[in-house]
């Protein structure tokens, strides 16, 4: 009998929003991912049972979630560039990697409001077009988490040194 939830999109934005922000409280998830507390609440216990959070609270299992990125992000929630849209930049062409990576082709979630052209992928979870207003750090994460999921070689990994970087120093810091 399966006693826990496999792992949802969602999931993925709250553990890297939480490592970022690792004594975020549930209201401040929500309002920061534009979610529900009930849905971080459900969010965290799935977390916790996958082994991407320690044990009796909401701090990140940093080996366990960085091989889960590292080597099954990309499989567990493909995203694969469909038609031209406009929408709101993120993988390779959001920040904090467009400053790093020249690419002629553009990724975007699609938003009639977006700020630019491109190929579009859907987003971890439909609140994620809101982000660069809601939670600009939050923003960027998920879009390091794109260039996981649709990256070449060098974005995926230029994408983990970048997540690895900020949980470095948010751990220094707190």
């Amino acid at each position: 009998m399966i006693d826990f939830e496999p792992l949802k999109p969602i999931d993925v934005v709250v553990a890297l929003r939480l490592a970022e922000a690792p004594d975020a409280k549930y209201d401040q998830l929500s309002a920061d991912l534009g979610i529900s507390s009930s849905t971080a609440h459900a969010s965290v216990r799935r977390l916790r049972a996958a082994g991407l959070l320690r044990p009796g609270g909401r701090r990140v299992n940093w080996l366990s979630l960085q091989e889960f990125l590292a080597h099954g992000l990309r499989y567990a929630f493909p995203a694969r560039p469909g038609e031209r849209a406009r929408g709101v930049p993120t993988a390779h062409a959001g920040p904090p990697l467009a400053k790093h990576i020249v690419a002629a082709d553009v990724i975007v979630w699609p938003d009639p409001q977006g700020s630019a052209i491109g190929d579009a992928i859907a987003p971890l979870y439909p609140q994620a077009v809101k982000l660069p207003q809601r939670s600009p750090a939050a923003y960027e994460m998920v879009t390091l988490a794109d260039a996981i999921r649709v990256g070449g070689t060098r974005e995926r990994r230029r994408a983990l040194e970048e997540i690895e970087a900020r949980v470095r120093r948010h751990a220094a810091a707190g």
